[in-house]
C-alpha cells in the first residue's frame, strides 16, 4: 500500500515562498511519475504540477508556471514542490500523488493519480 506524507505547508505572506516535501513509501518510487494539486476552499481538485518518474519530463499548470518548480529525490523517495513568488489565490489544500502507470507520461487528469497524501494547506496573506 503507497502512503504519501505532504509536508511544509504553512503561512506566508504574498511574494514569499514556501518549499513542500511529499514523501512516499509501499512502491518502488523511482518508477512513478509524481504530481501536485490543490484544492481551495469551494473549488475543484485541480492539477498544479506532475514530473515523470526519470525528472526528464515536467508540465506545469498556467497559473504556476514560472513561479513553481517541482523535483524529485528518487534515492529519497520524495517530491518537491518549490512555490515562488506566491500569491493569495494560491491558498489552499496541496496533496501530492503517484501515478496509476508504471513509466508512464505525466498527465493533467485527475483519474490518472490513484494515490493521495492528506494534504498540507498553504495560506498566502495578502
Amino acid at each position: 500500500q503507497v502512503q504519501l506524507v505532504e509536508s511544509g505547508g504553512g503561512l506566508v505572506q504574498a511574494g514569499g515562498s514556501l518549499r513542500l516535501s511529499c514523501a512516499a513509501s509501499g512502491r518502488t518510487f523511482s518508477n512513478y511519475a509524481m504530481g501536485w494539486f490543490r484544492q481551495a476552499p469551494g473549488k475543484e481538485r485541480e492539477f498544479v504540477a506532475a514530473i515523470s518518474w526519470s525528472s526528464a519530463r515536467i508540465t506545469y499548470a498556467d497559473a504556476v508556471k514560472g513561479r513553481f518548480t517541482i523535483s524529485r529525490d528518487n534515492a529519497k523517495s520524495t517530491v518537491y514542490l518549490q512555490m515562488n513568488s506566491l500569491k493569495p489565490e494560491d491558498t489552499a489544500v496541496y496533496y501530492c500523488a503517484m501515478d496509476r502507470l508504471k513509466l508512464g507520461v505525466p498527465s493533467t487528469a485527475l483519474d490518472r493519480w490513484v494515490d493521495w497524501g492528506q494534504g498540507t494547506r498553504v495560506t498566502v496573506s495578502s
